[in-house]
């Protein structure tokens, strides 16, 4: 029997896009580097400033903000750790964060905490996982003056939207700089620099069809930035390092064709995911889903299902479906292998028993009705396990 094979995980990454791949390797013929100044340099810069401008476009800011990474978990780095050095020679130690943010952020403030004398205010989300704009008013009225905060644009595990605006405009009210994850978020919910009041934004191209390996984090010129990586002083000072410029155009490819139309794209992609979620609750009448309501419009990402089964492991459930050919998660990838439930869903108040049986299906570019077809095929043999 030929088994049919669904990937339908692409919160951990999509698939590059053919004219993105297409870009990338006729790019990596080229010679020079963007920094020398012959005419081979100067033609690898003129790629690389127009992919840095076709990117600015896309996300709403000057060519100038966007400061190009390995990405997003560099882009995080640096504007939480560039961002807390800044503020904490001036006093401020405070780093405002939810709770359930993805490692990236998690990890870089534990290590600020440890290494660096920064003082972790952690924020609670409520059920949706979502961060209430008043909680994050009242934390900084309590906490006074903190050297920053950080917050995910979208949760990348149960794909709930947070109101960016409205905290961004908490967080300007206080004079502190908000840091912004989008990396879950841009290419798949509109996500607008200048519009989100935001300070710092991060993004990858993985997660819009564009190559590892590179991404890019938004930095508005009124914040100041501690650099993290020191050398030749590219990126305005902030990243030094032989840049990128094959894969930044193709980031650059791959996020024009992620935004070219997105709500006729996040239309599909919610159909496809209302077809699997009909049939996961059809298969297994236990089955919650966690995160923001899938029928309330802009409440979560359109390709994002996540649900929990009582009784089941999440990890047994995943397994059974890769037999079948279907590739999904539990959770974030960068926990993937690691024995210990989701921290976001901890975060969101479900008891550990409930979170472990945790299954992330999420669906983008690529994504298919016979990708569908094969999940709903596959569910018969979990029902068994859970």
């Amino acid at each position: 029997m030929q088994v049919m094979a669904a990937y339908l995980d692409h919160a951990a990454g999509s698939p590059m896009r053919a004219a993105a791949a297409a870009a990338l390797v006729e790019a990596l013929g080229r010679a020079g580097n963007p920094s020398s100044v012959h005419r081979h340099g100067q033609a690898a810069r003129a790629m690389l400033e127009d992919a840095r401008e076709r990117l600015a476009a896309l996300l709403d800011c000057a060519p100038l903000d966007v400061v190009l990474t390995s990405g997003g978990t560099e882009s995080v780095n640096l504007a939480i750790t560039g961002a807390y050095r800044a503020g904490a020679a001036a006093g401020r130690r405070g780093v405002l964060a939810p709770g359930g943010e993805h490692a990236a952020t998690v990890e870089t403030i534990d290590a600020l905490v440890s290494s660096e004398g920064a003082e972790l205010v952690p924020l609670p989300v409520d059920g949706d996982g979502r961060l209430s704009p008043a909680v994050l008013t009242g934390a900084l009225d309590e906490h006074g003056a903190p050297a920053l905060v950080t917050a995910l644009w979208a949760n990348n595990e149960v794909g709930t939207v947070n109101d960016v605006p409205a905290l961004a405009g908490a967080a300007r009210a206080a004079a502190v700089p908000l840091h912004v994850d989008a990396v879950a978020a841009f290419g798949s919910v509109p996500v607008r620099f200048r519009a989100s009041g935001a300070a710092l934004l991060s993004v990858s191209a993985h997660k819009v069809g564009g190559p590892p390996g590179i991404g890019a984090l938004v930095v508005d010129r009124s914040v100041r930035l501690e650099p993290v990586l020191h050398g030749g002083g590219q990126e305005r000072g902030l990243r030094s390092g032989t840049q990128q410029a094959a894969a930044a155009r193709a980031f650059a490819v791959a996020a024009e064709a992620a935004t070219e139309d997105l709500e006729r794209e996040a239309d599909r992609l919610r159909r496809l995911r209302d077809r699997a979620l009909a049939g996961v609750l059809a298969a297994l009448p236990g089955a919650v889903v966690r995160g923001a309501d899938p029928a309330v419009p802009g409440a979560r990402l359109p390709g994002n299902l996540h649900l929990t089964v009582p009784g089941a492991n999440g990890e047994d459930l995943l397994l059974l479906l890769d037999m079948a050919g279907v590739s999904v998660s539990t959770g974030s990838a960068c926990l993937a292998g690691v024995a210990r439930v989701s921290p976001v869903l901890l975060a969101m108040g479900l008891p550990a028993e409930e979170a472990r049986g945790a299954l992330r299906i999420t669906f983008g570019h690529s994504s298919t009705e016979a990708d569908v077809d094969a999940l709903l095929a596959a569910l018969p043999a979990l029902a068994a396990v859970a």
